[in-house]
C-alpha cells in the first residue's frame, strides 16, 4: 500500500459515485484512502433526491485530525457543494500548501442534478484554481468556470489555457460529454499539452467517471508517477473500469472499480 490520498468530497449512498466511488479508486490502485466527508446525498442511480451538508467546523476537523495524524501525499476534492464549505477548504488548503491539490470542480451528478448552491462556480475559479495541481473539468464544468462554450478539441484546448491563466498549474479537460466515436482528453499546462484518445464505449455505466478518475490520478501522483503517467493510467483503469461495469441500477450505473483486483 503506497500513497496517502486525502479526499474531500460528499457521500454517495449508492457507491457508485462520490466518497464511495474515490476509496474503491484508490484501493485498487494500491493507494491508502482518507476522507473528509462534505456532504451527504441521498442519490442513486436514477438521480439526486437530497443534499445535506456537513457544518463546516466539522469538515475542516476532519481535515487537520487526517493531517495531523497519518499525514497526506495528495489531497484531492470533490463534491464541494456550498460557499461556506469552500471557504474552510480554502483554509486548509493553505495551511497545507506543501500538498499537492487534484480539484475535481464536481457541479452537477451524471443524472444531471445539481450538486451545489450559490456561486461555487466562481469561487473555484478565482480561489481555489490558484491553490491547486491538477484541475479535471468534464465539457460543462469548463465552460462553467471559463466562460467558453467547449464543444470540440480547440474550444477544449481554449478552456485549459483559460484555466491555467486562472492559476491552476495544470488542466484535465475531458471529452466524454462530446460525441463521436473517440474520447479525447487534454492535458494542459504552462508549457506543454497532451492529448489522450480512447474509443467511446456506448454504456449507461457512467456514474462516478470524473470521481474515479480524479481520484486514480491522485493515486498515481501520491506513488511519485509523472503527472502524465498518473494520467495515462487512470484513463486506462477507468476504460477498463467502464468496459467491465456490473450492470447494476436502472440509471446511470456504476463503474467496476476492482478490477485491478481480480487476480
Amino acid at each position: 500500500m503506497k500513497g496517502r490520498v486525502l479526499i474531500i468530497a460528499g457521500s454517495d449512498p449508492s457507491g457508485g459515485a462520490g466518497i464511495q466511488a474515490d476509496i474503491k479508486a484508490v484501493t485498487a490502485l494500491g493507494g491508502y484512502a482518507m476522507t473528509a466527508i462534505t456532504a451527504l446525498t441521498v442519490q442513486n442511480t436514477l438521480g439526486v433526491s437530497g443534499v445535506h451538508p456537513v457544518p463546516p467546523q466539522v469538515i475542516k476537523d476532519q481535515i487537520d485530525a487526517v493531517i495531523g495524524d497519518i499525514g497526506a501525499d495528495v489531497i484531492k476534492i470533490g463534491m464541494i457543494g456550498d460557499i461556506e464549505t469552500a471557504k474552510v477548504i480554502e483554509t486548509a488548503l493553505k495551511e497545507n500548501a506543501e500538498i499537492p491539490v487534484i480539484l475535481d470542480p464536481v457541479l452537477v451528478a451524471t443524472s444531471g442534478d445539481a450538486l451545489s448552491i450559490g456561486d461555487v462556480a466562481s469561487f473555484i475559479r478565482d480561489r481555489l484554481l490558484p491553490l491547486s495541481y491538477l484541475v479535471t473539468p468534464n465539457t460543462d464544468e469548463a465552460s462553467a468556470l471559463v466562460g467558453i462554450n467547449v464543444t470540440d478539441h480547440d474550444s477544449a484546448l481554449a478552456a485549459g489555457k483559460r484555466l491555467i491563466e486562472k492559476g491552476a498549474t495544470s488542466a484535465l479537460v475531458k471529452g466524454g460529454h462530446l460525441s463521436g466515436p473517440t474520447v479525447e482528453d487534454l492535458l494542459i499546462s504552462n508549457d506543454d499539452v497532451k492529448s489522450f484518445t480512447s474509443p467511446r464505449i456506448e454504456t449507461t455505466s457512467t456514474h462516478g467517471t470524473g470521481c474515479t478518475l480524479a481520484s486514480a490520478i491522485a493515486t498515481g501522483i501520491a506513488q511519485s508517477l509523472s503527472l502524465t503517467e498518473a494520467v495515462e493510467r487512470a484513463i486506462e483503469y477507468v476504460q477498463t473500469a467502464i468496459a467491465t461495469a456490473p450492470g447494476f441500477g436502472a440509471g446511470h450505473g456504476p463503474l467496476n472499480h476492482c478490477h485491478p483486483l481480480k487476480d
